[in-house]
């Protein structure tokens, strides 16, 4: 059976995660509307802009049913969506779901020209790996809860935590075909994780 994982597409940067996806052999889905939640069986809410994701996802009536959604199923949140999953944001713009025990600041590494992209340790369930990271206006996260591990740092910061079923990362791992995460996440769905899955994905 292929696995269904449902893409947040309310504002962001989606399509790449819908490659990514296709790729491990899993089914990407759209979900705009609070109803799509029923045919998927994991969530990834994409990088973009944190308070205008907030203002969408409280006028499309999304809160409770993203919160309700993530209490039996596997969410990830890359950027903008590591800051909806955690539980305090010190910005009033901004209404968190407490997916992760977790205090994000945005853009707490820098305005768009300071991006970059530079490499990782990563360690997650006993799978280990190095891949390259893009960070873009990331946030930080600046306090954890006793139930978040840290997966990977970066200049002794944590940029990738795990709690329970969910996975929230500082940076971008789609901008750099990354499959690992999404494959340790929502391959596992159905015991089918892709062990010699590569670090990187390339175009044929």
């Amino acid at each position: 059976m292929v696995v269904k994982v449902g893409v947040l597409s309310l504002q962001g940067d989606f399509a790449k995660h819908h490659r990514i996806l296709e790729v491990l052999g899993m089914e990407p889905v759209n979900v705009r509307y609070p109803r799509q939640l029923d045919g998927v069986e994991g969530l990834i809410i994409p990088g973009g802009e944190s308070t205008t994701m907030t203002k969408l996802i409280r006028r499309n009536h999304f809160f409770e049913p993203l919160i309700e959604f993530g209490k039996s199923n596997p969410v990830m949140g890359t950027c903008a969506g590591l800051i909806l999953m955690a539980t305090e944001v010190p910005d009033a713009r901004v209404n968190p779901l407490g997916l992760l025990d977790i205090t994000v600041e945005r853009n707490a590494y820098g305005r768009q020209v300071h991006s970059f992209t530079d490499a990782l340790k990563v360690s997650v369930n006993q799978h280990h790996t190095r891949i390259p990271a893009t960070f873009i206006r990331a946030p930080k996260i600046t306090a954890l809860g006793d139930g978040v591990r840290v997966v990977a740092v970066y200049r002794d910061e944590p940029v990738a935590v795990q709690q329970d079923k969910h996975i929230g990362l500082a940076f971008h791992p789609e901008l750099d075909d990354v499959p690992f995460f999404h494959n340790i996440l929502f391959g596992s769905q159905t015991n089918t994780l892709i062990q010699d899955q590569p670090d990187r994905i390339h175009a044929a």
